[in-house]
């Protein structure tokens, strides 16, 4: 990274290059200017023009002056703004390091969350990857009916146990990234993507815990196949199993993107705010197998401690 950066006034380029370098070059040339002068001085000397001799002396010594004075503004600009931008530079690269150290704690613990991922897609992704009924999903998630929706719901009130989806919220990033003077060289697009995201998987976890409040209030006390046993009580029951659904494919999704996608920053060291939107973690694909088949490979080849980004996101395939 070069030690001047384009911060508030930089010496070495734009605006403040043409200042301070058009300040020394006035002033030498004044130097050079008094120099000629004085050739003209001794001249007059050796010709015994005194009138003139004074006159050319008066001129000398004021642009001389002035060339000096000029000279001696610009060094002091240039020594001034040097070292200002070396501490900018300095700053800049510690809060880099921080944003960094953060990030990597937050992988961290985003990925043991993750672990438990493998359980929705066990849930999910029966007979085929998961797509949601409005886009023309049909695999055995969606169309459980008899026995195959009872051992759904049965399924769906183990994972309750076994998933917080509230352990999720570690992987909200941003408000890292917005007390960091860096945040604004982010690329928009990107900061649109992550934000987004996490107000998704936000909204996911707090859906969930309402379906499942829901779903619990519909069971009430009897077996799950008592409660399916009546038409009237099946149907809410069926619909509030494919809520659940609905809301943990959001989860998965979102929060294995924001894993993905902070892996991927945290792989590219200080670089990361010079990065543009990666097109395998930043697809929208209909399903999220078909999300996985994509980014998958590209995480594969991104470093993460030991392993690598791909080593975080969970089991991750269709049944």
């Amino acid at each position: 990274m070069p030690l001047f950066t384009d911060l508030n006034f930089n010496p070495l380029s734009g605006h403040s290059y043409l200042l301070i370098g058009g300040v020394i070059l006035v002033g030498t040339g004044l130097l050079i200017i008094s120099l000629i002068v004085n050739a003209w001085v001794a001249q007059n000397v050796r010709n015994d023009l005194r009138h003139r001799e004074k006159l050319l002396e008066y001129y000398r010594n004021t642009v001389s002056q002035l060339g000096v004075i000029l000279v001696g503004i610009g060094v002091s600009l240039f020594m001034f703004f040097f070292q200002q931008n070396y501490q900018d530079h300095r700053r800049r690269e510690a809060e880099l390091q921080q944003v960094l150290s953060r990030m990597a704690v937050r992988i961290a613990r985003g990925a043991a969350a993750a672990e438990s991922l493998g359980e929705f897609d066990a849930l999910l992704d029966v007979g085929g990857p998961y797509i949601r009924p409005e886009d023309g999903g049909a695999n055995g998630a969606v169309i459980a009916d008899g026995p195959a929706l009872a051992d759904q719901v049965r399924q769906v009130l183990l994972v309750e146990r076994d998933v917080d989806p509230s352990a999720f919220g570690v992987l909200n990033g941003s408000p890292d990234l917005e007390s960091a003077l860096v945040s604004s060289e982010l690329d928009p697009v990107l900061w649109f993507n992550l934000v987004r995201d996490e107000s998704d998987l936000n909204y996911a976890a707090a859906q969930l815990a309402h379906d499942y409040r829901d779903l619990h209030d519909l069971l009430g006390s009897d077996p799950v196949a008592v409660a399916l046993a009546d038409p009237e009580r099946k149907a809410g029951i069926k619909q509030e199993v494919l809520d659940v659904m609905w809301d943990a494919d959001l989860l998965r999704q979102r929060s294995r993107r924001l894993l993905a996608r902070a892996c991927w920053l945290y792989s590219k060291g200080t670089a990361f705010v010079t990065q543009k939107p990666a097109a395998a973690i930043e697809a929208n694909p209909v399903s999220h197998q078909e999300w996985l088949d994509t980014a998958q490979p590209f995480l594969a080849g991104l470093k993460s401690g030991t392993g690598n980004c791909n080593d975080l996101l969970g089991r991750g395939t269709a049944p």
